[in-house]
């Protein structure tokens, strides 16, 4: 055989070899693809779902906690076949204008609500024994302290005072309750006796507030938090003590912290701090009581698993909040993210039964539709395009445009009417602004802003001087929103609730301190006294959100924008204002001239009255390299006469 024979040979075998090879990886592609199909059709595999927010989970769900599709709310699924050790979530949380508890599982449980009314319903605890819940609620005018029998849905109460009693806690042998109270202009820790009516024991008389008690499993510390020193802070009480009997925990005036809660078996104490916006928990061990409490993972609000082995926590957004939990051995998520439907008022994860037919006071309540807040109605507009709206006026409302966008208006006035039955005065009838038209001086950030799109408005902010209103910072990953507090007409408790924060004093800036200027203001060194209502959260619940502060909020008043609030809908800013006006109105926002001439080609300099890049003159003529000390292309200067006054003279 020849050379070239030979090698034809070898060209048609490696021919032949891997047109084999690519067949036999296409025939096993194939079979491996028909058994996938086959998975995912007998069910065997289940494809991945994004959540609500199209995000996908930070990790995937242990099998203790598996994300099973959940029931439509109000059904029960498989909850008489609920692990022991899994338990229920009881959470308090905002639902239209109110706040009621609900329970839930991933996986057996939707949130299925609980109580039902024309009130609130928060911060619950779950008895020692596990079967009754207190809470507190202010369905009789005034906040007290109630206890619902778990099994059989009855609710007795057990407080019955003219001020805000809330946060209640059970002692080891449910004989016993502490909970939080405003006396004398403050709010205290008190303890009760369940056995009979006596007078409260009072715990604390610090001039800080002091709230949120946790009695610990072994019956002789309580945990609470204390702006003794100045800031949220977390302290321990010794009832075994009469002297030296609080002792400060966290001790870090460089955070916040908030919403102790021991672990199912007293050995750890779970809080929640804030630093600087960074959110997280921490966990103290009271075997090394010295040793200060050891970061975990991100969030506030922690509660513990019946097993002690997870925690949940609440996870917060600027205007959004979401349950999850993480494993405490070592913060694996657990539970991927879950949106809630309004700001939550207190969570817990225990060992609740239920039984498969709930008692008929459940079942009534989560058979309640919620009634709409308010109903949108547009006004006629033939003359408009498909996806425009009309701006319209707000009835008797006073600003510089009365105005908002025909989506958004009947939303505004529902929330004015009934933030005025809350508060006792009509707070929304006074605008800064509402809708800002194209036709007005453009201010310097119009890119963004949401005054011209007709779905925002920013409230007058005279009650801020007067007393009336209270704004407290919360930062976001780099970024600084307001939660905006009102003062309430009735100051008897019917009406809000005491603040526990440190609101921010803006004219702390002009005060003559550096750091205050620096800061852009300074916290003030205590709560305002009396009762507050939350107006950030109950503007949330109409669709009106909070805005973030540029960059130059702590120099620039105007910047701060803790007044402004957005009814965004999940729009962009220019998809919002073309809503509203045809994209050609963006090319020349303003129809005012600008003031600055037109510029026209010349070669000669322009001419300013003083010269501030000139260098120093010396004996020697001025030299023609003046020009690299210049801005602007002017062209060669001709040495001055000898003669000629030195520019000195001229210039001062």
């Amino acid at each position: 055989m020849s050379m070239s024979q030979r090698g034809g040979w070898r060209k048609n075998l490696a021919k032949k070899t891997s047109s084999g090879l690519l067949f036999i990886i296409l025939f096993l592609l194939l079979v491996v693809l028909g058994g996938f199909i086959w998975l995912l059709l007998t069910g065997q595999i289940v494809p991945f779902q994004p959540n609500s927010e199209g995000a996908s989970p930070l990790s995937s769900p242990s099998p203790v906690l598996s994300l099973a599709p959940s029931p439509t709310p109000g059904e029960i699924v498989n909850l008489a076949n609920l692990p022991s050790d899994q338990g229920l979530f009881v959470l308090a949380v905002e639902e239209g204008a109110t706040t009621h508890l609900f329970a839930y599982h991933p996986q057996y449980l939707a949130l299925t609500r609980l109580t039902a009314g024309e009130w609130d319903d928060i911060t619950p605890a779950l008895s020692p024994d596990h079967t009754r819940l207190a809470y507190a609620s202010n369905r009789n005018g005034q906040w007290d302290i109630y206890v619902m029998e778990i099994e059989t849905g009855n609710v007795s109460r057990i407080t019955n005072t003219l001020t805000y009693d809330a946060n209640p806690s059970w002692s080891p042998d449910g004989l016993w309750m502490a909970y939080e109270t405003y006396i004398d202009d403050n709010l205290e820790i008190v303890i009760q006796s369940l056995s009979d009516q006596s007078t409260p024991i009072r715990l604390t008389y610090d001039p800080g507030a002091d709230y949120a008690p946790a009695w610990s499993p072994q019956g002789r510390q309580i945990a609470f938090v204390s702006m003794n020193s100045g800031e949220n802070e977390i302290w321990l009480a010794d009832l075994d003590k009469v002297e030296d009997r609080f002792h400060n925990l966290s001790n870090n005036t460089d955070s916040i912290e908030e919403h102790p809660v021991w672990s199912p078996d007293g050995t750890y104490l779970a809080w929640s701090g804030n630093l600087n916006g960074m959110r997280g928990i921490y966990v103290w061990d009271s075997r090394q009581p010295d040793v200060p409490g050891r970061y975990l993972e991100g969030g506030d609000w922690p509660a513990w698993s019946p097993a002690g082995d997870q925690i949940a926590v609440r996870f917060s957004a600027p205007n959004r909040q979401y349950l999850t939990a993480y494993r405490f051995s070592d913060g694996t998520l657990v539970i991927p993210p879950m949106g809630l439907g309004g700001s939550l008022q207190g969570l817990l994860w225990e060992n609740i039964r239920l039984s498969a037919e709930l008692p008929p006071v459940y079942t009534q309540a989560y058979q309640i539709t919620p009634m709409p807040l308010w109903n949108t109605s547009l006004s006629v507009a033939p003359d408009l395009p498909v996806g425009r709206y009309k701006v319209v006026p707000l009835d008797d409302v006073s600003a510089p445009y009365p105005m908002l966008h025909d989506l958004v208006d009947e939303s505004f006035q529902a929330m004015r009417a009934n933030l005025a039955k809350e508060i006792g005065w009509d707070f929304l009838a006074n605008l800064e602004n509402a809708y800002v038209p194209l036709t007005s001086p453009a201010m310097p950030d119009m890119e963004g802003r949401w005054l011209y799109t007709g779905r925002a408005f920013a409230f007058n902010d005279l009650p801020l001087n007067a007393g009336w209103l209270s704004v407290i910072r919360e930062d976001f990953y780099g970024q600084t929103y307001w939660r905006v507090y009102l003062r309430c007409l009735a100051q008897d408790g019917s009406q809000g609730k005491p603040l526990d924060q440190q609101p921010w004093d803006f004219h702390a800036r002009f005060n003559g301190d550096p750091i205050g200027y620096e800061h852009g203001g300074l916290k003030i060194s205590s709560p305002p006294q009396g009762y507050w209502f939350d107006f950030t959260d109950f503007a949330r619940s109409y669709g009106w959100q909070r805005l973030p502060s540029y960059s130059s909020w702590r120099s620039f008043y105007q910047a701060i924008r803790f007044n402004e609030f957005a009814y965004t809908d999940g729009l962009d800013w220019r998809s919002a204002i073309l809503e509203v006006y045809p994209p050609e109105m963006l090319i020349t926002p303003t129809p005012f001239l600008s003031p600055t001439p037109t510029v026209t080609p010349s070669l000669t300099p322009t001419i300013t009255p003083t010269i501030t890049l000139t260098p120093k003159w010396t004996d020697t003529p001025w030299p023609t390299r003046t020009a690299t000390f210049t801005k602007t292309p002017t062209p060669s200067i001709t040495p001055l006469p000898s003669d000629m006054p030195t520019p000195t003279s001229v210039l001062h």
